[in-house]
């Protein structure tokens, strides 16, 4: 996530409250997808960017997720993602946007 877009969801944040916002990402690779669902959980693991120690907690999920997907009318799913959808590893792009969306783990 680049630095532009990390002052853009503190601001998005602090105007209209986390719980009013939901992010979707589009990362084609795993690593990639949940790298910046992290930023927009529990920060910027970076420490570059705004989001940098700001833990704001968004509603985060990849735009392949099933729950998404289906929202998208069919011309705008085509225009937008269209063949990149077939190719994707849908489920593992899912799955890890899905583990930031769950608490961290209790050290045992």
């Amino acid at each position: 996530m680049d630095l532009d877009s990390q002052e853009q969801i503190l601001k998005l944040s602090e105007l209209h409250g986390p719980s009013q916002l939901t992010v979707i990402i589009g990362a084609p690779d795993p690593e990639a997808a949940e790298i910046t669902a992290e930023t927009v959980v529990r920060g910027d693991p970076s420490y570059a960017g705004a989001l940098a120690g700001a833990q704001l907690g968004l509603d985060v999920y990849h735009v392949l997720d099933e729950s998404i997907s289906s929202d998208v009318p069919s011309d705008v799913w085509e225009a937008q993602i269209g063949v990149m959808a077939d190719v994707l590893e849908a489920d593992a792009l899912v799955a890890a946007v899905a583990g930031m969306r769950e608490p961290p783990s209790e050290p045992s």
